[in-house]
């Protein structure tokens, strides 16, 4: 199979043998704070019309319109392990069979397609080789794994030590949002860089003292525990609350350790809230020329200071987030899995 790059949404999709593929698609996938990303994906494949789609789950029971599986709850624990039934012989017939969760079924007559959105399992090896051993037996029956961008997947291909041919890379589908209109907060989101955010958390609060703003902090319960632990004081809020977070930010700071893919900074994008990161590999491919990097922690609080206030540059920032935001969305991220489940199934057993 050649080297793959899918990111392209205006690539022709190809149809095998001039009719529509059969997908089959666990929505126990990749799930965002902002919403369910496989159903949003399932969702826009529907509407693409380039597929027919069985939807499934491996992991919580059906509902209106999936496909039972009156096995799963035996099953379930093997699949964590890439071991157990194979998938595709308790679903309806299918070309290719795409999960994206912690499950991953074996597949017997099919090929299979993993996506892996969270590298944080293959960062934790000196506590558990799970993840990798999975993966690299789901490789080894045949299965592509597919990253988030260039980064992610250089990261996988030296921790699973796999053919470069078997790690391909599509973005998720990062959920629709509404513009934001009139926020006033300063939202910084927190993924696995508490240290980091408790560096620069005097600042943001001093600075939020300053410009008259709330400062709140999108975290995990375990990442707000030690914030509060340490004294700080700004709003902490759950992940659960993205969406109505996200419609509270004038300005958003994306604070990440690059395990996950930045949907939450993609969605400030497309709410058309100016936002800052750290100058990062993953984040000068995904957000450079939309989003302001910074190249320290001083720069940081310049920039926060400058989008708060300077409209000629909140609005070229605004206008650069709408447009970067459209290469993520569920339709492009649709367009691109149509192509590469074709490319599979061409390539299965070849």
């Amino acid at each position: 199979m050649a080297e793959l790059d899918l990111r392209d949404t205006n690539a022709r999709v190809d149809l095998v043998n001039s009719t529509l593929l059969r997908v089959g698609l666990d929505l126990d996938g990749s799930l965002e704070s902002l919403g369910d990303s496989m159903t949003d994906l399932a969702d826009a494949l529907a509407a693409a019309g380039g597929c027919t789609l069985v939807r499934f789950r491996t992991r919580t029971p059906a509902t209106v319109g999936d496909v039972a599986i009156a096995t799963r709850a035996w099953w379930s624990p093997w699949w964590r392990r890439g071991m157990g039934r194979s998938i595709d012989r308790l679903l309806p017939p299918v070309d290719v069979v795409h999960v994206a969760g912690v499950a991953t079924p074996p597949t017997r007559y099919v090929p299979e397609i993993v996506s892996v959105d969270d590298l944080r399992a293959l960062r934790e090896e000196s506590r558990t080789s799970q993840r990798s051993a999975q993966l690299r037996r789901v490789v080894a029956r045949g299965a592509v794994v597919v990253a988030s961008s260039q980064v992610a997947r250089d990261e996988v291909l030296r921790n699973l030590r796999v053919a470069r041919d078997r790690v391909v890379v599509v973005p998720p589908a990062v959920p629709n949002v509404d513009p934001t209109v009139d926020g006033d907060a300063l939202v910084v989101n927190v993924t696995g860089a508490v240290e980091h955010f408790l560096r620069l958390a005097p600042a943001l609060t001093s600075l939020g003292g300053r410009l008259g703003c709330r400062v709140i902090a999108l975290t995990s319960s375990s990442a707000s525990q030690r914030i509060r632990a340490n004294g700080i004081d700004v709003d902490l809020r759950p992940r659960r609350e993205a969406r109505q977070v996200l419609a509270l930010a004038r300005v958003v700071l994306h604070v990440s350790d690059g395990a996950r893919f930045p949907s939450f900074a993609i969605a400030a994008l497309e709410a058309e809230v100016p936002t800052i990161a750290r100058s990062t590999p993953i984040n000068r491919e995904l957000l450079n020329g939309a989003a302001e990097l910074a190249e320290s922690d001083g720069d940081v609080i310049e920039l926060i200071d400058d989008l708060w206030s300077n409209e000629p540059r909140r609005s070229l920032a605004r206008a650069a987030g709408r447009v970067r935001a459209g290469d993520f969305a569920p339709s492009s991220a649709a367009t691109a899995y149509l192509n590469l489940y074709g490319d599979v199934v061409r390539g299965w057993g070849s």
